[in-house]
């Protein structure tokens, strides 16, 4: 098995590599950083941790506003 591109979004994020019977993540853009160098069953299985991963950076965050009261902001 080569090299596989993941995308998300239509954008490539990072590929999968054969290491050690396993594939295993190369992230390509920073914000899949934290996958980099994990190993996957799949390209899906890798694919799946993308967007899991994208979705909870994307899910809105509580902090306390200047007031002391809950805000709620959209992650950056």
């Amino acid at each position: 098995m080569s090299k596989q591109v993941i995308e998300f979004g239509g954008e490539a994020v990072g590929v999968v590599v054969p290491d050690a019977g396993r594939l295993k993540f190369v992230a390509v853009k920073y914000h899949v950083w934290d996958l980099d160098s994990r190993h996957f069953r799949s390209a899906d299985e890798a694919r799946a941790a993308v967007r899991q991963l994208m979705v909870s950076q994307s899910a809105p965050r509580r902090v306390l506003g200047s007031s002391g009261m809950p805000a709620t902001y959209a992650a950056a």
